[in-house]
């Protein structure tokens, strides 16, 4: 941001009340005929004040600007723009690699005879440590407890290495553990809708804006903040005061009209709309939602659907400032001189949404009559896969044929033993609290567990956990049903796991948790838990029976992921639904069952009891939430945000410009990233003779490739660690493992769900070593193809990296000798990831795939033109049989800029930052 400039004469000044700012008015552009702006999609014009602010003739041009304001719905600019947010967002899982690549890139300075201290964020940066607590314990009142004192034990490394980033850089602010979920905090804490900051002097008034290094980052557009999920890489360069560079984004305008039905929860409207906009295809665009529907959400309701944005594909899911925003504000304890403040400015440059203000242009326009949507969940594998509730049934038994391919016998045996429990047959389970430092509470009985039981009942995520409507529906469901007698199933593991302290507050203050607990939907912890596969273990005698029978047992979850293997290794049915269902479900004990017409369980006298009997209606939810939600438990609550436990301010943290490597360690270790760095730029020439490690079907998730959750002594991750001396229990999961390459090296393709066509016969990490035809592990193979010298390639199908922003899935392929991947199309941040590490993403043409050009996996690759490589330019793929034979195909290039192509060439975003600095450029 540069004071002294004043771009198109946009530069002016109003008074607050409270004194007088500048601001960089877009109107200024539309008044010299650059473009129609007050026609502009609001998420638009946000941009387009961010570059006019940032204008410098360097980092930001007057071309960039009037590319912009230039903006057509039906033709976007070839021309890219240079992002500068306001602030960048982090979470621990993502957090930790960051702080070790910044200690990694301040060690190669060092060496290479630079100041270290030039390595330091010039971006404020905001890390919120929500993504490592486990549910180990659960169903007593201790579990919170509990589970926060073994979260410490297993991360007292990574949470050491945060305190001294907190301490050695600048612009560097860290949320202790137990205090939320980062993106729940940023919605009720951090986000200002508008800042003030003094630059050379001059106050300066702008909108908030960020990027994450979280994929839900997204869940801040409810609030009319601009934000989205980037890959870690990304937003490390973006740390260290580089723009990022995106493509001028189409946006798709979303009508809302109509309002919900009496029992349809804000969930259920995400999920029909995560359906309706992954069919329509958004991936790369934005999503403004617009229309009178909007007057009838609240502003939770609101951050649902903009919370899983990556689930429909979409950069953003953006909704714009109106009064709801600022009721939020007031509500959540936001200062009312603030709140006055964000009205002032926001009327002031076009970005207050009224009901006259003119509708906005966009690039295509979807709509959904809200009055339409029904109760629904989505399974059994994919976000996108609504299921409306009265179809779940048989929904499961296609799953159980199609998807889970078992026979019809083995379904309908299952049906009928659940319709049997269902009708009073008597049943015993065996039941063991996990953990020896607890009481242990066992039953004598057993209960045979089938494919369809519910073994994991999660109240979790960012997702929903936001919504007071959701949460008070779930404890009033919860209330109706234990009145009526009702247990949840005793092999069901339940967890409460709030995105905020300040719902737990309102639960108790409501006399709601009482009856949550009644249920087994005790506290485990404030954090990020079953939805990123921190579920911990399921009892040990259910997970024998269903290793035993090879079960396909299932999982209800109020959160936004639930790809096969996420949420828990030995549960293979993962189904996201409202917190009231998730407790519905869990008493009816199975997700074989039409809750529409079935009972949901019996009471003590044997009378059935059904859905609709205990669930709340819409008003007394309401009535709840008006008498109990007040600002003072958010003033609280946030009052003391950066108090952190006494096991966290007993941390011995060292102090020092340079973080001292620990070769020991099995959390951190310094990359090999910048070791032996060269700072002359090498020549990039054609890629030659690579082989294929791994040949993946379409849909292949980031957890495919980079697995978070748990990991077993037999993987290879496990037997790493205990040929370092870590016994299993102490392996915690691989996202606290971020900062220890050795480790994520091994999980990198390691997911047990994996399916390499290179070895059809078998499930999980393997491949075939291709010059001797053998088969072994991904990682084995790599290091075998490393070692004789031979680079390799991914080939992939549609959507290859779905799912969450993780770096480690870029970073893995990139330590593995993966130099190319081909494939039919890319998710966003993945691609940008893969670009990020000098990874060289290639996409098949339009209409052309492996199958369609008989591409087997078992060539050898020559990619060629390279050294000539231009954005979105075409290369030459030619591939040759064990015989010679050969064939040529063309690929396109998804570099989509020139800084792309810079940043390739130079190996990676974080290469070509470094080699600027030690070259004495201006970064």
């Amino acid at each position: 941001m540069n004071a002294d400039m004043n771009p198109f004469g946009s530069k002016d000044v109003i008074d607050t009340g409270k004194g007088r700012v500048n601001i960089y008015r877009i109107s200024r552009l539309e008044e010299i005929g650059l473009g129609n702006i007050s026609h502009f999609p609001y998420s638009i014009k946000i941009l387009l004040e961010a570059l006019l602010r940032h204008v410098d003739g360097l980092l930001v041009t007057e071309e960039d600007v009037e590319s912009l304001a230039r903006w057509n719905p039906k033709k976007m600019p070839e021309r890219e723009i240079p992002f500068i947010p306001a602030r960048v967002l982090l979470q621990d899982f993502t957090g930790v690699p960051a702080v070790v690549d910044l200690a990694a890139m301040r060690s190669a300075v060092e060496r290479l005879g630079g100041d270290p201290a030039k390595i330091n964020p010039v971006i404020p940066a905001d890390l919120v440590i929500d993504h490592s607590i486990q549910v180990d314990y659960y169903g007593t009142s201790y579990a919170r407890a509990y589970n926060e004192k073994k979260e410490f034990e297993r991360n007292h490394e990574r949470y050491t290495v945060l305190r001294w980033g907190q301490n050695a850089f600048d612009n560097f602010r860290i949320i202790p553990p137990g205090r939320g979920i980062v993106h729940q905090v940023n919605l009720e804490y951090l986000a200002s809708v508008v800042q003030v900051k003094k630059v050379n002097g001059e106050p300066v008034a702008f909108p908030d804006t960020l990027v994450g290094m979280d994929s839900h980052t997204t869940m801040i557009n409810s609030l009319g903040v601009l934000g989205w999920g980037v890959g870690g890489i990304e937003a490390e360069a973006v740390m260290l005061g580089q723009p990022y560079h995106m493509p001028v984004p189409k946006v798709v305008g979303f009508r809302l009209y109509g309002d919900l039905k009496e029992g349809v929860t804000a969930t259920d409207l995400v999920l029909t709309i995560t359906q309706i906009l992954r069919k329509h295809n958004v991936v790369g665009k934005f999503v403004e939602f617009y229309g009178q529907g909007l007057n009838t959400l609240s502003l939770p309701d609101r951050a649902t659907i903009s919370n899983m944005a990556p689930e429909y594909g979409a950069t953003v899911g953006f909704f714009p400032i109106d009064e709801e925003t600022l009721n939020y504000l007031l509500m959540t304890g936001r200062k009312r001189e603030h709140v006055n403040l964000v009205k002032l400015y926001a009327m002031e440059q076009g970005l207050f949404r009224t009901d006259e203000s003119p509708e906005p242009l966009f690039s295509e326009t979807l709509e959904l009559d809200m009055s339409n949507v029904e109760p629904s969940l989505a399974g059994p594998r994919r976000p996108q896969d609504r299921i409306p509730l009265d179809e779940m049934e048989a929904s499961f038994h296609k799953a159980m044929e199609e998807t889970f391919l078992r026979k019809k016998t083995e379904v309908e045996a299952d049906h009928e033993f659940h319709r049997w429990l269902g009708e009073g047959g008597s049943f015993r389970v065996e039941h063991k609290h996990i953990g020896g430092e607890q009481p242990s509470a066992k039953y004598e009985m057993k209960v045979p567990v089938k494919s369809g039981s519910i073994v994991i009942a999660a109240i979790t995520s960012c997702t929903n956990t936001s919504n007071p409507s959701v949460i008070i529906g779930a404890g009033l469901l919860a209330k109706n049903a234990v009145e009526r007698g009702l247990k949840v199933k005793p092999y069901v593991k339940t967890s409460l796991a709030p995105g905020s302290r300040v719902v737990s507050e309102y639960l108790a203050n409501s006399g709601l948790m009482p009856y949550l607990e009644a249920l087994g939907f005790h506290l485990v912890g404030y954090g990020c838990t079953t939805c990123i596969g921190n579920s911990g273990p399921i009892p040990e005698n259910v997970a024998r029976a269903v290793k035993e029978n090879n079960l396909i047992v299932a999982s209800v979850l109020s959160g936004n992921r639930n790809f096969e293997g996420r949420i828990n290794p030995l549960v293979k049915a993962n189904y996201l639904a409202s917190p009231p269902l998730v407790v519905a479900y869990a008493i009816s004990g199975t997700v074989d069952i039409d809750l529409k017409t079935e009972p949901v369980g019996y009471d003590p006298n044997g009378k059935p009891v059904y859905l609709k009997d205990i669930w709340p209606d819409q008003e007394e939810i309401r009535q709840v939430i008006k008498n109990i939600i007040k600002p003072m438990l958010f003033e609280k609550q946030y009052s003391e945000i950066s108090d952190g436990t006494e096991l966290w301010e007993n941390l011995k943290v060292p102090s020092g410009k340079l973080y001292e490597w620990d070769n020991e360690s099995t959390y951190i270790q310094e990359p090999p990233f910048f070791r032996d760095f060269p700072v002359k730029l090498p020549e990039k020439g054609d890629l030659m003779g690579l082989r294929v490690l791994a040949y993946l079907g379409d849909s292949i998730t980031t957890d495919h490739i980079s697995p978070a959750g748990e990991f077993s002594q037999d993987a290879l991750a496990g037997q790493y660690l205990i040929s370092c001396g870590v016994a299993p229990e102490d392996f915690n999961s691989f996202g606290s493992r971020r900062g220890n390459h050795d480790v994520m090296m091994r999980g990198t393709f390691a997911n047990i769900n994996l399916r390499n066509r290179l070895v059809p016969d078998k499930e999980g990490g393997w491949t075939l070593y291709l010059p001797t035809r053998e088969k072994m592990t991904i990682y084995d193979a790599a290091m075998l193809y490393k070692k004789n010298g031979i680079p390799l390639a991914i080939i992939a199908g549609k959507e290859y990296g779905t799912g969450s922003s993780r770096d480690w899935a870029a970073k893995g392929t990139c330590l593995l000798g993966v130099r190319a991947v081909i494939a039919e199309s890319f998710e966003r941040i993945h691609r940008s990831n893969l670009v990020g590490m000098g990874v060289l993403p290639l996409q098949f043409m339009k209409g052309e795939s492996a199958d369609t050009l008989g591409i087997n996996g078992d060539e050898v690759l020559d990619i060629l033109g390279i050294s000539n490589i231009e954005p979105g330019g075409e290369l030459r793929v030619v591939a040759r049989d064990e015989n010679g034979k050969e064939k040529t195909f063309n690929v396109m290039a998804r570099l989509d800029s020139l800084i792309e192509v810079e940043f390739y060439r130079n190996g990676g975003i974080l290469h070509t930052f470094l080699r600027n600095i030690l070259s004495n450029k201006r970064s």
